[in-house]
């Protein structure tokens, strides 16, 4: 695996979601209307939402937007009935893919995926064919040289599942996938460690190393579905070089 960096994935991945900025706020509101729908408008008491607005705030989303996504989803505003659904399948060379989606039609987000899958040399496939090999789960990444002892101390105590250091440098925190993210993310901040990279994720449990026209053909299709109007966020087993 030379040239292997799960530090330097990390980087490519928040590169290629930079250049699609324009994007954010759309997908953030969904998030932010969804979450509010489904467990209250109050971020104290509704984990999803704290974290919607969270990466709301990070983007520099205006609080007046926030607040009208809210709005909608506990029906002060009227807004979009919005469907969570979530596709799995095959890319280049066996990586596997889960793509999130937010969507008023059922039907157009399918066939949407499916064009994109099909036109970019994937194979769309059935519930749970490669959701086995995610794990569902928070995670929290510092850049290399960040204190790992003094981390390891701070996540553990907060209730962090793991703490690893990678060859790289780069230390990640691993969580449950409930309130324990935001209390481990929390307490390491409140300790002076700010995370380059902090969400619930979909995060595998093996990788695919993509090389050479493999990597570039991969990258294609998860620009594709990402370019996606229905599409929240899209996971994948395949790791790209350094």
């Amino acid at each position: 695996m030379a040239g292997h960096s799960k530090w330097a994935n990390i980087q490519h991945r928040k590169g290629r979601q930079d250049e699609k900025r324009g994007k954010i706020f759309s997908r953030l509101a969904k998030e932010i209307t969804v979450a509010a729908k489904m467990g209250g408008g109050d971020p104290s008491f509704n984990p999803r939402l704290r974290l919607a607005i969270d990466k709301a705030k990070a983007e520099n989303m205006p609080n007046d937007n926030i607040e009208r996504a809210v709005k909608k989803g506990t029906g002060e505003l009227e807004g979009v009935n919005y469907e969570e659904l979530r596709y799995e399948g095959y890319g280049v060379a066996g990586a596997a893919v889960m793509v999130d989606c937010l969507t008023d039609n059922k039907t157009r987000t399918v066939a949407d995926v499916r064009h994109a899958f099909s036109k970019h040399g994937g194979n769309l496939g059935t519930d749970g064919s490669v959701a086995f090999l995610f794990r569902h789960c928070g995670q929290i990444v510092f850049a290399p040289g960040a204190d790992e002892e003094k981390i390891l101390e701070v996540a553990l105590e907060a209730g962090a599942e793991d703490v690893v250091g990678d060859e790289d440098g780069s230390i990640e925190v691993i969580t449950a996938p409930t309130n324990d993210f935001n209390t481990v993310k929390e307490a390491l901040e409140s300790a002076g460690f700010k995370p380059e990279f902090a969400e619930v994720t979909l995060k595998p449990r093996n990788e695919t190393v993509m090389e050479g026209e493999d990597a570039a053909k991969m990258q294609k299709l998860l620009d594709a579905l990402d370019g996606l109007d229905d599409v929240q966020a899209v996971y994948t087993t395949a790791v790209f070089p350094a």
